[in-house]
């Protein structure tokens, strides 16, 4: 779509193209207005005297004037104060024709056009009985020049009479006129250029004020404020704007205050929760390693209050991670990591290498946070294999076109798929795709989390349909984190409060309790969603 040009360019074409169209029209309406009235005037003028001294001069002539007789006459009709010339052809005698001219070097027979010999030589009785013959004129332009060649018979047998009057002056004045015309039209156009930039920095001065306003509005200052001026359109368009950005920062506030107070409840609560489901974890493991001693009738109550307990126990490390996530609190442990190794570590830790495929070599090192990212990983894979259906397939590559140098991770399963309609929910917060099964193993924030953690490395994770079949999930993370690892007191204080959550697909091994060292890094919890 092509880009219009900004609102003042067009507020001046238009206001200089009105102008131009304005005054192109006056001064061609006044031009030929006025260039009509003026070779009017000097053609009358001069067919008049022309007329007026051949008459005069006309009956002086004896009865049968010779050659002399009318060269006199010529030169006398030609002594005239409109500059004009004249040619006299006697034809209606019995000898040879005769032809004088006022001054052969400027006008002769031979340049008066055939057209106008034609004409005066007609008679028009039906019109005009008393004067069979007229008085006709033509413009000509003549080495360039403008001419009036004008011509009549003289009554009762007198000669033929042409005249050559010259235009020059008149053209002249027209120049003179058509110049002026223009030097107006253009300082009306240049005038009107001015006025439209008065006009457009009148009007775009409070346009561009709110269009200022409504940036830093957008920036999140929400008490932007404008001074209202005036009591025009321009005036209420801004009490309008103080109004709604009134109105948006106290809705603002007002969300703000609640979600600082739901983020606090969840923050308390979880915290809340972790003491007694630190007792309740470690009081379910003592049953569950005397399941095989209890009554059978009790043993798979003590088994439903095992696997509860865990999943109670991941949902509240969950909630306590979403919360870090959302408090912008989470911190990063950057190390120099071996992807490959980190992917083999992650599957051997939750015994699914019967169940995984592995496609990377070794060497491939990237500046991560490997707890993390072992999230990540537990997540995506832990997904593949509870929606989709091993054998799962991890790829990783290296990404280094348009400059960029990051670390591709493909999590291909052989499931049927996503659903389209599900595709663009995967990665949200407690989203199910069916309303029918609103429980499932999984809390539905492990894609979400991973999602997190990516986002926290610079990164970003994509999830598609393979052509062939199964969902694909792609992680992208840059070789370089880029942030400065945390304290060793702040690296103690996130990992107190993560346990190792492990999702809940696939082998997983026994969570471990509180005095147990852990198998591997440790995790926050990988819940699969459910999306298929």
């Amino acid at each position: 779509m092509r880009k219009l040009p900004s609102l003042r360019l067009r507020l001046v074409t238009v206001f200089a193209l009105v102008a131009l169209v304005a005054a192109v029209s006056v001064s061609g309406i006044a031009y030929w207005l006025t260039r009509d009235a003026v070779l009017t005037r000097a053609q009358n003028a001069a067919l008049n005297d022309f007329r007026k001294s051949l008459g005069d001069h006309a009956g002086a002539l004896p009865e049968n004037a010779t050659c002399d007789d009318l060269r006199g006459m010529a030169a006398a009709v030609a002594n005239n104060t409109m500059n004009y010339q004249v040619v006299l052809v006697d034809d209606q005698s019995e000898g040879p024709i005769c032809t004088v001219e006022s001054d052969p070097t400027v006008f002769k027979l031979d340049m008066v056009p055939t057209a106008l010999i034609e004409a005066v030589h007609e008679r028009r009785d039906d019109d005009t009985p008393d004067a069979p013959y007229h008085l006709y004129w033509q413009r000509v332009s003549l080495d360039g020049d403008p001419y009036l060649i004008g011509g009549t018979r003289v009554l009762e047998g007198g000669p033929t009479a042409y005249t050559l009057t010259s235009l020059a002056p008149e053209r002249d004045d027209l120049n003179s006129l058509a110049w002026s015309l223009g030097f107006a039209t253009a300082l009306a156009v240049i005038g009107s250029v001015l006025l439209a930039q008065a006009a457009a920095t009148m009007v775009l001065r409070p346009v561009q004020r709110l269009s200022d306003a409504a940036q830093r509005l957008g920036e999140g200052r929400l008490d932007t404020r404008l001074e209202v001026r005036g009591a025009d359109e321009l005036a209420h368009l801004t009490r309008t704007f103080n109004s709604a950005a009134e109105s948006l920062e106290r809705q603002v506030r007002d969300l703000s205050n609640r979600e600082a107070a739901s983020r606090r409840f969840v923050a308390d609560m979880s915290h809340e929760l972790r003491t007694p489901m630190t007792a309740i974890t470690a009081m379910t493991e003592v049953l569950e390693e005397e399941v095989d001693s209890l009554d059978p009738m009790i043993a798979p109550a003590v088994q439903l209050v095992v696997s509860e307990t865990r999943r109670l126990n991941d949902l509240v490390e969950n909630l306590m991670e979403v919360t870090r996530f959302d408090a912008r609190t989470a911190q990063m442990v950057l190390d120099d990591v071996d992807i490959a190794d980190q992917v083999t570590a992650c599957i051997d830790a939750r015994a699914w290498l019967d169940a995984v495929e592995v496609a990377a070599e070794r060497g491939v090192i990237a500046r991560l946070d490997p707890r993390r990212l072992d999230v990540i990983l537990a997540n995506l894979i832990g997904n593949a294999l509870k929606h989709g259906g091993s054998p799962v397939r991890v790829t990783v590559t290296e990404d280094t076109r348009d400059g960029r140098d990051e670390v591709v991770l493909e999590v291909a399963d052989r499931g049927p798929g996503i659903p389209e309609d599900v595709l663009p929910h995967v990665f949200d917060r407690f989203y199910k795709a069916s309303a029918s099964r609103p429980r499932s193993d999984g809390s539905g924030l492990g894609l979400s989390i991973a999602l997190e953690n990516a986002h926290l490395h610079g990164g970003e994770i994509s999830a598609r349909n393979a052509p062939g079949g199964g969902a694909v999930f792609t992680l992208r993370l840059p070789r370089d984190a880029g942030q400065p690892g945390e304290t060793e007191a702040d690296a103690e204080a996130d990992a107190e409060c993560v346990t190792e959550a492990e999702p809940d697909a696939g082998d997983v091994p026994r969570q471990r309790t509180a005095t147990e060292p852990p198998t591997t890094a440790p995790a926050s919890g990988g819940e699969g969603k459910e999306t298929r």
